[in-house]
């Protein structure tokens, strides 16, 4: 990634003072995914950053499935949803994890992946790790390999990537 090109999609990259809470300052894709060259700027350079021979693209509900899906279409690797409870209606496996503030839980279909298979992870943003380190558990369990994790966005200052210290992880925009 050049960093003309990082200041490029930073451009697209709009803040939101305040929200959801007092004191956060949200980092809103908005203007980036309603801009066709940026969004497709944006998915090229995480196409640039994919490992070779994966087998699947696994996204995180919900903008991860905005990233992933792009991405696996541009690259015609396959597609799979990681979602909240109750949302995917085959047979799943699910993993309950700690967030900042209470818990939450993540589902796939339990014949998504198998044992052999290598994926990268793909979601919007990482910030404390938590839904990201829930994902590769929850793909690890099925017996697929975790290539690498993916981001458009990376908010440096909370750590997240330590929590992924096993998974090669990479972001397009550090903040």
């Amino acid at each position: 990634m050049t960093s003309q090109t990082a200041v490029h999609l930073r451009d697209y990259i709009r803040d939101i003072p305040d929200f959801p809470s007092p004191g956060i300052v949200f980092k809103d894709i908005s203007p980036l995914l309603a801009d066709g060259q940026a969004f497709s700027a944006s998915v090229s350079q995480l196409a640039c950053l994919m490992p070779q021979n994966i087998d699947a693209i696994v996204g995180v509900e919900s903008r991860g499935f905005l990233f992933g899906a792009a991405l696996a279409q541009q690259t015609g690797i396959g597609f799979v949803p990681v979602r909240k409870p109750g949302k995917l209606p085959a047979e799943v496996h699910q993993i309950e994890y700690e967030l900042e503030y209470g818990f939450d839980a993540l589902e796939i279909h339990r014949d998504a992946l198998s044992s052999g298979h290598k994926i990268v992870l793909v979601d919007d943003l990482l910030a404390t790790g938590g839904t990201a380190r829930a994902t590769v558990d929850l793909v690890r369990h099925l017996g697929a390999e975790v290539a690498a994790c993916l981001f458009v966005i990376e908010l440096s200052f909370l750590n997240g990537r330590d929590v992924l210290d096993d998974v090669p992880v990479h972001s397009l925009l550090s903040y």
